[in-house]
């Protein structure tokens, strides 16, 4: 299923580590992959309230989570600038599905991170 949400399909997830030499972006591709999916669940199931929404996240958090030891076998992990543009493209997906007053730590609840 496409996004078919504008600003989500036009949102480049995840550009501050790829900017940043440290992340290998062939890590942080299989990571940017994660929120586009999300926004295609979102879409599709139409989450009515935030805990439905939090079940979304905590799901496409736990696809980061297996991430980490790809980001480990590659020389990097995910550290402090990582969570934070991470969870950064979990609160834009959430703001522009209308979530706007979710929490910023549930959305990411489930991170081994």
């Amino acid at each position: 299923m496409a996004i078919t949400n504008r600003r989500a399909a036009d949102h480049a997830f995840l550009r501050g580590l790829y900017e940043d030499p440290y992340f290998p972006d062939h890590v942080v591709d299989r990571g940017r992959d994660v929120l586009p999916g999300l926004c295609e669940r979102i879409g599709s199931e139409r989450p009515a309230d935030p805990a439905a929404l939090y079940a979304l996240t905590a799901a496409a958090t736990e696809e980061f989570n297996a991430l980490e030891a790809e980001f480990e076998a590659a020389g990097s992990e995910i550290e402090t600038v990582a969570r934070e543009e991470i969870g950064e493209g979990f609160r834009f997906v959430a703001t522009v599905y209308g979530f706007t007053d979710a929490d910023a730590e549930e959305l990411i609840s489930a991170r081994e991170w």
